[in-house]
């Protein structure tokens, strides 16, 4: 064993008593670190996934019609009207290409072409409001999980099928196999028969959201040919905002983010992430200042031994080396402890609040690069705070430190 290693581990054996004291400081600095770190985290994955269970990534559009400007009658300049153009679904015609760009576009994991128009959905004397919804089943699968909510039936869409919300099958009595008739604004309907009831855990999305095939909503909204939407999933949601300026600049439509239709999510999950740097900042200088704290008084107290070392030979930068190896070594058996009760702390809390389906309410996000980066700033830290100590050492008369020590 090298002899400044032999040399920390005996002054902190013989300090028992002070070792251990900021052993559990350090344990649980670093327990209280790992447990709000996973605690924030945990909230942010579960925003995130609640927020875009039910919404695509990015969502390319065609480009809104500007305004016509009419001149004023006898071309008078000042006798000007603004005039928009008339209501209508707006598509992208010929749309395979764009998709087919899409698709190929850096960071996009998968893209469904969407049909998507108001409509109303009749069951006897109930009518109901509902957003339609046309979709190929298999391509939509990538962009938006939809067969892994359905609570009874399948998502199928062949021909006359359709796939609606929870609330809504409850709003109108209907089960899987019954009949509903979906209605465009301009009265013009057809017969559906219900494959599949979802939860996609929104409860407006689960009210409104009806699924039909691709073609089929091509009909009843007039859009034959012609998508009105092409919906698209990528690798990094938080860099959705990049990827929809890529594919406005790819295809020459618009193209918007979750990041720019939840600006105030975003905002509440940054505010979270500055809140746990905070209090890691705070929980970190606790534990410098113990650590350096205590190597101080044990600087103190080996006046006598240290002194002795620098008479015998043992130069300044070895004394130095013994302090920071100590604070190391604290550092570092403290942050492996307070993993441990990070862990215990964060399981504990999961189990105080669940929801119905036994999931806890507050998930705490646990992993092995919290862990690793909790143990390393700890390990870092004790080094940092072993530097005064050392140098104090390293400073250090021998013949003054034997005398008085």
């Amino acid at each position: 064993m090298p002899f400044e290693w032999f040399v920390a581990l005996r002054f902190l054996r013989e300090g028992r008593s002070q070792t251990l004291l900021i052993l559990v400081g350090v344990a649980f600095g670093v327990g209280v670190m790992v447990f709000v770190s996973g605690l924030i985290s945990g909230l942010e994955i579960s925003l995130i996934n609640r927020t875009l269970g039910a919404q695509a990534h990015v969502v390319v559009r065609p480009q809104e019609d500007r305004p016509r400007v009419l001149p004023g009658r006898n071309d008078a300049a000042v006798a000007v009207s603004v005039e928009k153009s008339a209501q209508r679904t707006a598509s992208i015609p010929g749309w395979q290409p764009v998709f087919n760009a899409i698709r190929n576009t850096p960071r996009v994991l998968a893209a469904a072409p969407t049909v998507a128009g108001s409509a109303f959905a009749v069951k006897g004397n109930v009518t109901e409001s509902v957003a339609l919804r046309g979709v190929d089943p298999d391509e939509y699968a990538g962009v938006i999980d939809v067969a892994s909510k359905i609570r009874s039936g399948t998502f199928r869409m062949i021909g006359s099928e359709a796939v609606i919300g929870v609330e809504l099958a409850k709003d109108l009595g209907l089960a899987v196999g019954d009949k509903v008739r979906l209605v465009n604004v301009a009265g013009r309907g057809d017969a559906f028969t219900v494959r599949g009831i979802f939860d996609l855990g929104n409860k407006d999305v689960n009210q409104r959201w009806v699924f039909v095939s691709l073609r089929a909503a091509q009909t009843m909204l007039d859009l034959v040919g012609s998508v009105s939407t092409i919906e698209v999933r990528i690798g990094d949601v938080f860099r959705a905002e990049s990827v929809a300026n890529d594919l406005v600049e790819r295809t020459g439509l618009e193209a918007d983010s979750w990041m720019k239709t939840n600006a105030q999510l975003l905002v509440g999950l940054k505010s979270q992430s500055s809140s746990s740097y905070m209090i890691q900042f705070f929980v970190m200088l606790a534990v410098t200042l113990g650590i350096a704290s205590v190597l101080v008084v044990s600087v103190v107290q080996k006046s006598r031994e240290i002194g002795i070392l620098k008479a015998t030979g043992t130069s300044t930068s070895r004394v130095t080396r013994i302090f920071l190896i100590e604070g190391g070594l604290v550092g570092l058996a403290g942050s492996l402890i307070g993993c441990g009760i990070g862990t215990l702390l964060s399981l504990f809390f999961m189990k105080l609040a669940l929801n119905a389906d036994g999931t806890p309410t507050f998930p705490v996000n646990l992993n092995l690069r919290l862990f690793a980066s909790a143990t390393a700033v700890a390990t870092i830290t004790g080094l940092i705070a072993a530097i005064a100590p050392a140098r104090k050492a390293a400073k250090l008369d021998p013949v003054e430190a034997i005398r008085h020590g």
